[in-house]
């Protein structure tokens, strides 16, 4: 959510209402042009006290304290003008404007949808929406908003950031790739685009461009947390595992306990057979975070190599528990219980772990069917 409050600076501020300023009292109105809130809001009060069922005083009190940035009463002087009379125009945008503002995105959603219907055209109340969705972390509904905004205002980098960072959250990772293109265009040394891009590049299977991106965002921020990592993962992943190494032990000396590099580098050293030097690794992933599985899956590993079998059971366990839909973890588990004389036991984990390869191997197939186009 960090680039939401830059993006504010973009949003203008609550529209004045010329249906209150017709009927509300004209020192309310004066001391309210005059720059004088306080004074004003006090009026409003007062006007709004006066008669409860007047929405438009009661709107411009709402118009009034969002100046002053008092958001959360703001918005309660909003909904109670939009309870009296819902037609009102301007007022569903300056509440969700203000329930963005106090960073509740959630709320904001349905007054600035009411708004984009009271005023289809309104960009400002289509931006806030796409935001508020972002906000809210409905990604999904955050693409379709800011795609839009953001063609109409293609030099806008921070709403083409959030944009993308929606895409690549939804995996939409063409969407994100192509945004963050864009944005490298305009701001080549931005480490942050690097990295991003990266990540998208990532999700389409093209590891060795991701890896040039990383690369590059190395170069341009050698200190800056998580790239290091996010390299050696790569390197990992392409099985280059001194490289990755490297990477990991970097990221370590920037954040010392990073438990994602400690698991990793604990995964190399199991896979080179240094099995006290990979338990080490992985025991200080577990004590900085309890649900990295890897660490749990290769601990077990290791454990059912030294043959300490209470001990790879408890992670292997561990394991599943973190994502039950994998079968990697029952097969193992199956092989301890195997090692320690236990058939019974073994079998009903190799049973899991066909019924687990079945189901997700249906799983790809219907996603495979699914996205071909029908036969004509």
């Amino acid at each position: 959510m960090k680039h939401l409050a830059a993006c504010v600076a973009l949003i203008l501020l609550p529209c004045p209402l010329a249906i209150a300023q017709s009927a509300a009292p004209s020192d309310a109105i004066r001391l309210e042009q005059e720059g004088r809130l306080p004074e004003a809001e006090k009026a409003w009060r007062a006007v709004a006290a006066g008669n409860p069922k007047d929405a438009a005083a009661l709107a411009s009190l709402g118009v009034v304290l969002s100046k002053q940035e008092k958001y959360s009463e703001a918005a309660g002087a909003y909904k109670k003008a939009l309870a009296i009379d819902p037609t009102l125009p301007g007022i569903p945008l300056n509440l969700g404007l203000a329930e963005f503002k106090r960073g509740e995105f959630a709320l904001a959603i349905a007054p600035l949808k009411a708004a984009l219907k009271q005023e289809p055209s309104s960009l400002q109340a289509r931006t806030l929406l796409g935001m508020s969705y972002y906000g809210a972390k409905r990604f999904s509904d955050a693409v379709d908003y800011l795609e839009p905004v953001v063609q109409s205002d293609p030099e806008n980098s921070e709403l083409r950031r959030i944009l993308a960072q929606s895409c690549l959250e939804t995996k939409k990772y063409s969407c994100a790739e192509e945004q963050f293109r864009k944005i490298l265009e305009h701001d080549p040394d931005s480490a942050d685009a690097h990295i991003l891009t990266g990540e998208a590049l990532d999700g389409l299977q093209r590891t060795d461009e991701a890896i040039a991106e990383f690369e590059q965002a190395r170069k341009l921020a050698p200190k800056e947390p998580e790239i290091h990592f996010g390299l050696g993962y790569l390197y990992w992943k392409s099985r280059k595992y001194d490289e990755a190494a490297k990477e990991f032990q970097a990221e370590l000396s920037i954040s010392p306990g990073h438990a994602q590099s400690l698991a990793y580098l604990g995964d190399i050293e199991l896979k080179q057979n240094h099995l006290e030097d990979a338990a080490s690794f992985l025991e200080k992933s577990i004590q900085q975070r309890k649900d990295l599985r890897i660490a749990y899956l290769d601990l077990g590993e290791v454990r059912g190599q030294q043959k300490q079998y209470p001990e790879a059971i408890r992670a292997y366990q561990r394991a599943i528990e973190l994502d039950p839909s994998q079968p990697d973890a029952h097969y193992r588990l199956g092989r301890i219980y195997l090692a320690m004389g236990q058939p019974e036991r073994a079998k009903l984990e190799f049973a899991k772990t066909r019924d687990l390869h079945e189901k997700n191997d249906a799983a790809a197939v219907l996603k495979l069917n699914t996205s071909q186009p029908s036969p004509q």
